[in-house]
């Protein structure tokens, strides 16, 4: 394992991926800093925007590793130049306040979106299937665009400083009771409907481990990883799937019941990740 940092600023602390992160490294024993424009339950908060740099300085002192997780998380939540803007300039922000400060490591939240099919205009399909981070994008909305830009804003920070980057393309986060309740029925029913997103889902706290994982794990320069659950949300077997809604896509192997269309060996080998809480969906 690399060096434990002993202070890790969360940005976009207050959302969803951001209070599950506080809470795992207050169990690991971890101070963190909160930095959000609204304040989350943390012993140090700073109220702000993650685009502003004298706000984003102010939230570093101290701190040895970052989390940045502020965002618009979807192209509807906001006209297409807030959305793109606002989330690439947060995040050269705070990645160029990191590396100017001397912070070592550096994690952020890309998403699945980077491949372009989850807001696409009309269906899209990957070159190949299971997908990888070779995968070639294909988008074309703002969103998904901000993440493929964040993701060469944090390769670029890792040559301009040396900072250890890695860039975490998340699915759908969630769960039980929540999203993956709703998600997982409306699949069995309308399995179209995940396709562009490959059927693919998260538990809350895996991905706040993952987070961890990516601050602490033995690596240099930047990566790109995909993290998710190795099952699918669907109840219907992924090879059915496949045929159905992604058809003609080149199939690199053959996938096992459920199995999660995406290729999970980087999130293993770097990060020693693997999903621990699965949704339970009833195959058919």
């Amino acid at each position: 394992m690399a060096d434990t940092p002993r202070r890790v600023l969360v940005t976009g602390a207050a959302g969803r991926l951001g209070r599950a992160t506080l809470a795992l490294l207050a169990e690991l024993g971890v101070e963190a800093t909160a930095l959000d424009r609204v304040a989350p339950n943390a012993p140090r908060v700073v109220v702000g925007d993650a685009g502003d740099p004298a706000t984003v300085r102010r939230a570093l002192a101290g701190v040895d590793a970052v989390l940045h997780f502020a965002a618009i998380p979807a192209p509807t939540l906001g006209t297409p130049e807030e959305v793109y803007c606002g989330n690439t300039r947060s995040t050269f922000v705070v990645l160029e306040e990191a590396g100017q400060a001397g912070v070592s490591r550096v994690a952020l939240a890309s998403s699945l979106s980077v491949t372009g099919m989850p807001w696409a205009a009309k269906p899209l399909h990957p070159a190949y299937l299971p997908i990888d981070e070779r995968l070639p994008l294909q988008n074309e909305d703002p969103y998904g665009l901000s993440k493929q830009a964040d993701e060469a804003t944090g390769e670029m920070m890792a040559r301009r400083f040396g900072t250890g980057v890695v860039a975490l393309r998340y699915p759908l986060l969630g769960g039980p009771g929540d999203k993956f309740d709703t998600t997982a029925a409306r699949y069995a029913g309308d399995p179209g409907s995940g396709a562009s997103e490959l059927w693919t889902y998260l538990d809350d706290r895996d991905a706040a481990r993952a987070a961890w994982l990516a601050l602490t794990a033995p690596l240099t320069g930047y990566h790109a990883v995909f993290v998710t659950a190795p099952a699918t949300l669907a109840p219907q077997p992924t090879e059915d799937l496949l045929d159905r809604f992604h058809p003609g896509v080149e199939r690199r192997r053959r996938f096992e019941g459920r199995e999660a269309p995406v290729d999970l060996t980087v999130a293993e080998t770097l990060l020693g990740f693997r999903a621990e809480h699965l949704f339970p969906v009833e195959g058919r």
